[in-house]
């Protein structure tokens, strides 16, 4: 059984100076709690959006039962059939239920309020009064936050109840930070990661690369997707209960809890956490649909509108974050100018805004590679033959500009490549633990890798000013805090 710890825990909310605190009043609270903590998303200027979960118990159930792992050829067959009741027995012991397994963070009805000022101003505190957590939507809620104050530090504090007449449950605290205007010329760092696990982390409470991001004050955090795993075991996420069952497991774990807190993040999409390996339009995987899988990733992360977005951070950094697999042709199609990955109306997006943007350096941050290399045997992205025509359109249009960079996620091995005689590089950040990375070998060294690495880590970046000239440096880490590789790029007589 599930031992709910009736505890006041609370941490130093380093990034904005204040206390994020989750507590269960006098430990006398019978929930709901916050378990999953939140997170933000889809940050700018004005706006943002802010997710929360409620849950039965204030952690998760991290010493319950281990599932059972099916052998490879019953994966397949589990997968062909789509049995809900096939998929079931073959991963959990006999009587057992989803909650009783290591990790399970069950869902709970109730109400949630948001209220949010900036940082030293909370008589400008605003509450969005209560709301009902949907229960169709695993117990979420997102709030759009609008008309914020750019460049400035916010606080945010969430409360739980169960009801109208009931006393508050449990709160937390933490809060995020919006970007400056395009006219603030100050310094801005960053993180990229990708390729996260459970089962493939490497401390019992999280991927330790948190606490080495959270040491190093980022204004602001991009995680590329493959954030979790539906089509690894433990379990096979086939149906929709078990692949919500992963995302609760992952967002209780403590260092990430944390981390989310208190950064502005932004969260993209890949294979792994919509379907399964290399997804396209019209796959199913076990019993989930395409469309329940994009459904499911929404409700599980702070999403916009649109799936794509530029965000202006300054006057010296602008970054795109593209999506790659909504209007994504079927790998297997044949290639061509009919065949794509970005999509006919988010390309134009994208040449257009790089085009008129007069930032000093742009990132374009990918969940894919666009120059890689990549292995031959991979049909994915745009550094495989298969999408050759549109991505050898996007590296010619890329090509134009001395101060675009790619930056992408989902390689597990960290790089750098540069084509001599362009413009073009690319920075890969690597999985988010060594015991996720692979997939290259050490010894491959390529003509155009500057930089090569198959171990796991992150990407760091920060835009910084000095005796007139803008710098952008991008940092490689390894998981344990040391930087691994460098590269600065200075951009001459920028006016203060």
């Amino acid at each position: 059984m599930i031992k709910p710890a009736f505890v006041c825990s609370s941490l130093v909310f380093l990034l904005l100076g204040i206390m994020a605190i989750s507590c269960q009043e006098g430990g006398k609270s019978e929930g709901p709690y916050f378990g999953n903590g939140f997170h933000n998303g889809n940050a700018d200027q004005t706006s943002i959006v802010i997710w929360t979960r409620l849950t039965r118990f204030p952690e998760a159930n991290f010493s319950g039962e281990k599932f059972m792992v099916p052998s490879a050829d019953e994966h397949r067959q589990l997968d062909r059939e789509g049995d809900p009741e096939k998929i079931w027995k073959a991963q959990l012991p006999d009587g057992s239920s989803l909650e009783e397994m290591e990790g399970a963070c069950p869902g709970a009805p109730g109400q949630v309020n948001l209220n949010y000022y900036p940082l030293s101003r909370q008589e400008k505190k605003k509450s969005t009064g209560w709301v009902a957590v949907d229960p169709e939507k695993n117990f979420t809620h997102q709030w759009h936050l609008e008309n914020l104050i750019p460049g400035t530090k916010y606080v945010v504090e969430i409360e739980a109840r169960q009801n109208e007449k009931s006393g508050v449950s449990d709160q937390i605290r933490g809060g995020f930070r919006t970007p400056p205007a395009p006219e603030s010329a100050e310094e801005i760092s960053f993180c990229i990661v990708t390729c996260h696990d459970y089962w493939r982390r490497d401390t019992a409470d999280g991927h330790k690369i948190y606490q080495v991001m959270q040491n190093l004050f980022p204004d602001f955090y991009v995680h590329t997707g493959d954030i979790e795993y539906y089509d690894k075991q433990e379990p096979y996420a086939l149906t929709e209960e078990l692949m919500r069952f992963k995302w609760d497991r992952l967002f209780a774990l403590p260092l990430q809890r944390k981390f989310w807190g208190q950064v502005t993040g932004y969260f993209m999409r890949d294979d792994h956490d919509v379907l399964t390996d290399d997804a396209f339009p019209g796959m199913t995987y076990g019993t989930v649909s395409w469309e329940r899988g994009l459904q499911i990733f929404d409700e599980q992360n702070p999403v916009g509108e649109m799936p794509y977005k530029t965000i202006r951070w300054g006057q010296d950094l602008q970054i795109w974050l593209t999506e790659g697999r909504i209007f994504r042709s079927k790998n297997t199609d044949p290639d061509g100018p009919d065949k794509t990955i970005f999509g006919k109306e988010q390309k134009a997006w994208l040449y257009k805004t790089v085009a008129e943007s007069d930032a000093t350096f742009k990132l374009i941050i990918n969940a894919n590679p666009i120059l890689g290399p990549d292995r031959a045997s991979k049909s994915d992205n745009y550094s495989n033959s298969n999408f050759r025509y549109e991505g050898d359109e996007l590296r010619n249009f890329f090509n134009q500009f001395d101060n675009v960079y790619l930056c992408n996620g989902d390689r597990h091995w960290q790089y750098v490549s540069h084509f001599e005689g362009t413009n073009l590089w690319e920075f890969s950040c690597g999985a988010g633990a060594d015991i996720h990375a692979g997939g290259w070998k050490q010894e491959d060294l390529r003509p155009e890798h500057r930089f090569l690495r198959v171990k796991g880590g992150f990407l760091y970046g920060k835009v910084s000013r000095e005796e007139g000239n803008a710098n952008l440096t991008f940092s490689h880490y390894d998981v344990d805090g040391n930087i691994v590789h460098q590269e600065v790029f200075a951009r001459k007589q920028i006016q203060e």
